[in-house]
């Protein structure tokens, strides 16, 4: 039976007939995990694409963000956003390391560099923000403070593949930035990651800590993990290489005919391109504003839902609201007055590659014809 339903995003698939002889050349090989030939070329084909001096891939992206944090031996605290997906904020857990919240900034969600820098105790190590929804960070302030503060800057971007500002791509940015190449993200291995790094030593110690600290057959220099990117993934996303620029393409027409769409519906606010800056196209959020729309933004969730949209709330509840971490001081609602709104108000409606023309159009006549 077919399944009607529109989710709000779905994987881009390479042809199976492009498919098939590179698992048969693996097969051939029998070399599937290990830094084999596939995974060396996806490193090299990444990096040129990306614009980016060095790459090493994982397994996830989890896995790329608790390493990351473990190659630059962060400890204490780290000022981060409630407003993400909740493995931001494992990751810093996992380290043990403790999370301190700061607010967004209500315009494109991201960390406000001001509440940041109130947020900065004598045990603050570093910064973790988000590119959320793909927009940069206002990189210049967040830079401003860690360097006078003598902090750490990671980046978690795993919605920003591709993404530059002025010409530039973001992923160059701070000490260390992280992708995902989770199947719902705009470039999939179907799982997978990695570390953007500067230098070519450090790029050596992440891809030793990756590798349970091997340096050579019987030298173990240090405590490492197995986050691996195995043949078939580096495979699978050397084909996904070659249709990247048509991906985000397609993706930028849906978006444009959302906009377009939505834009004299009062009560619902979407986010506009940033000047010099080169979007992805990865997420289209939009904002319901109850008392202008007329309805709340879970009564239009539902709504959608049940004609078989299923856009998601991205990002609800905050990790803020979730139990490992509310009851930090930093996760109180007066502290993130903007991400707590931002979060009440959310829907990310569908938006992928193959998301035909007929069917924004009624997810957008929906939306108009649900006001009150």
């Amino acid at each position: 039976m077919k399944d009607n339903r529109t989710f709000v995003t779905q994987p881009v698939l390479p042809p199976l007939e492009e498919f098939i002889p590179l698992l048969e050349d693996i097969w051939k090989s029998k070399h599937i995990t290990n830094n084999g030939p596939y995974h060396q070329k996806l490193e090299k084909e990444l990096a040129e694409y990306l614009g980016v001096p060095y790459i090493s891939l994982f397994s996830n992206g989890t896995l790329a963000l608790l390493t990351a944090l473990q190659c630059l031996n962060i400890k204490g605290e780290v000022i981060t956003t409630p407003y993400s997906f909740v493995a931001t904020t494992h990751a810093l857990w996992w380290n043990n390391i403790k999370p301190v919240f700061a607010d967004i900034e209500p315009e494109y969600c991201n960390l406000d560099p001001e509440k940041v820098e109130a947020a900065i105790t004598p045990e603050t190590t570093a910064i973790l923000p988000v590119h959320v929804y793909g927009n940069p960070c206002n990189h210049e302030k967040l830079k401003d403070i860690a360097d006078r503060h003598n902090l750490r800057l990671i980046y978690d971007a795993a919605h920003a593949f591709g993404v530059k500002q002025n010409g530039e791509s973001i992923l160059n940015w701070s000490d260390l930035s992280i992708l995902s190449f989770h199947a719902t993200k705009v470039f999939n291995t179907i799982e997978g990651g990695a570390i953007i790094s500067h230098d070519a030593k450090t790029k050596e110690r992440i891809d030793h800590l990756k590798n349970f600290g091997f340096t050579g057959e019987t030298t173990v220099v240090e405590p490492g993990i197995n986050a691996k990117m195995n043949e078939l993934q580096a495979a699978y996303g050397l084909l996904q290489l070659k249709t990247i620029d048509n991906d985000i393409a397609a993706r930028k027409e849906i978006t444009k005919q959302y906009r377009e769409g939505l834009k004299d519906i009062d009560g619902v606010r979407f986010l506009e391109d940033i000047e010099n800056v080169t979007h992805n196209y990865a997420y289209f959020p939009v904002f319901v504003d109850e008392e202008k729309y007329g309805m709340s933004r879970d009564a239009l969730y539902g709504k959608l839902k049940a004609n078989g949209i299923h856009g998601r709330r991205y990002f609800y509840p905050l990790i803020s609201c979730f139990e490992p971490y509310k009851n930090y001081v930093s996760a109180s609602a007066e502290n993130l007055c903007h991400a707590h709104q931002l979060s009440s108000q959310v829907i990310c409606l569908p938006l992928y590659e193959e998301l035909c023309i007929k069917k924004s159009e009624s997810i957008i006549n929906i939306i108009k014809e649900t006001r009150i």
